[in-house]
């Protein structure tokens, strides 16, 4: 299997020697597979990356949490080395069902809460403590007409601790996307951001320059596409950043917009290899000369 991975991944690598769209100041600057022997690997939806860059938290779509080192040379990852994984759990203290753990969404409060969106059951909970109880957020009420394993893919947090999430269907083609925001202990609608081609939002952050970031897919039927566009906290001044081709990258989720030591904005990405032995757990960064 290893060997087959190897190759998958070199296939991928030519693949990007046919280019990509990347605005002016876009680079890539490096690409790891992640490999790992625990049976509960796999699945990554998404990716926290610390303010300098040292300490991952990830999140499987089957609702299990990693968190550790990142190991850099010259800023290149070379390493992803966790020092916890942990199953989690409903606020009773349960471990989630298939009903209630399709975890998706992933932000990290200032204050080391770990704040998850669901796409099954739709929600977002709190774990203060991610080997303990989630803590209940409620639930919005436009939650219950959202499409099954189309709901709340991507989850935010903002410098003032309000959380931003959106499902990865609109409702139509022609309908954009709404952005919810909960803060002060209630739901309302931040923004709206326009549809655009066959893009889905899967991923989302908001970036220490204080722009949302979102990350979309396209599944071609024979690979993946990605797309990363910026907005202002309004839901305006829209950028495209990166569009890539078929293949470039595998199956794209996890976003993690930070700073690193040059100033530049970086941005980490993180691929669902959906337990599949043909895809692969591709975590890859871009650098934005903001």
């Amino acid at each position: 299997m290893r060997r087959l991975l190897i190759a998958i991944a070199l296939l991928a690598g030519c693949s990007q020697a046919f280019g990509q769209t990347m605005a002016s100041g876009v680079t890539q600057v490096g690409r790891f597979i992640w490999l790992n022997d625990d049976p509960a690997f796999g699945g990554m939806s998404g990716i926290e990356i610390s303010a300098d860059g040292s300490r991952f938290t990830a999140l499987s779509d089957r609702s299990t949490l990693w968190q550790g080192t990142v190991t850099r040379k010259g800023g290149v990852i070379t390493a992803m080395t966790p020092d916890l994984v942990t199953p989690l759990h409903i606020s009773d203290g349960s471990k989630t069902t298939h009903h209630n753990g399709d975890s998706e969404g992933l932000a990290l409060g200032a204050d080391g809460t770990v704040y998850v969106s669901f796409e099954g059951l739709a929600r977002v909970a709190a774990y203060p403590d991610v080997t303990g109880s989630a803590v209940r957020i409620p639930r919005m009420a436009a939650f219950d007409a959202m499409q099954s394993n189309a709901s709340l893919e991507a989850l935010a947090i903002s410098a003032d601790g309000a959380l931003y999430t959106l499902p990865e269907r609109s409702g139509s083609a022609l309908q954009p996307f709404p952005v919810y925001r909960y803060q002060d202990d209630r739901w309302t609608t931040a923004f709206e951001i326009s549809r655009t081609g066959p893009f889905l939002p899967v991923g989302a952050d908001i970036g220490p320059d204080g722009l949302f970031y979102l990350l979309e897919r396209d599944f071609t039927g024979i690979g993946f596409r990605s797309r990363i566009r910026r907005f202002d906290m309004a839901g305006g001044g829209a950028e495209t950043l990166l569009e890539t081709r078929t293949g470039v990258h595998d199956n794209l989720e996890g976003i993690s917009v930070w700073r690193d030591s040059a100033g530049a904005i970086r941005m980490t990405l993180i691929a669902d290899d959906n337990f599949k032995f043909f895809q692969t757990t591709e975590v890859v960064e871009y650098r934005v000369a903001d």
